[in-house]
């Protein structure tokens, strides 16, 4: 089991997305820029952003699974 959770937690890590978070509105102010470095700037900040939500819902998720992992061994 253990190794099953250590393969999915390295496929995550190392995986990588190319991924365009950018909302239609601020799509048509930044791509009437020229070079497009604004643009890049702010796609990188709202995928920076977005990681936090998600890194405190599984921390969050595995507190739980660690205190339900808890009860289930003092029960033995």
């Amino acid at each position: 089991m253990q190794q099953k959770y250590y393969l999915v937690l390295a496929l995550l890590i190392f995986a990588a997305f190319p991924v365009d978070a950018q909302c239609a509105m601020c799509r048509a102010v930044l791509e009437s820029e020229e070079d497009g470095s604004l643009a890049a700037g702010v796609n990188d900040g709202i995928v920076y952003l977005m990681l936090f939500p998600y890194l405190f819902i599984g921390g969050v998720a595995f507190f739980i699974y660690r205190m339900y992992r808890k009860g289930k061994v003092k029960e033995n």
